[in-house]
């Protein structure tokens, strides 16, 4: 019981960017990246969240990311300028 309590608390808690769980699979014009996280999609997508691997990510980038926690996977695109201080990305269909 006292780990179900942990992890309820767990979900209200700010969720953060893992550069460990952030592995290029493909480089080239786009490349594209597999991120593994119990995080969200909606947590994931939008600004600010791959600020800590600014240096690496560029406008039209892919990121398949890999909900462990639901489990879903999502594709999304990298939209703002490349290297930008504040990354910014789309959930693309």
């Amino acid at each position: 019981m006292k780990n179900f309590f942990f992890n309820i608390l767990l979900r209200f808690l700010p969720c953060a960017f893992t550069a460990a769980s952030m592995n290029r699979i493909q480089g080239g014009t786009v490349t594209l990246w597999l991120y593994a996280t119990e995080d969200a999609i909606a947590t994931v997508v939008g600004s600010g969240y791959f600020n800590n691997h600014t240096d690496f990510l560029n406008k039209g980038d892919v990121i398949i990311v890999a909900d462990t926690d639901t489990p879903t996977i999502d594709v999304i695109t990298v939209s703002s300028a490349s290297q930008a201080a504040t990354v910014t990305t789309v959930n693309g269909t």
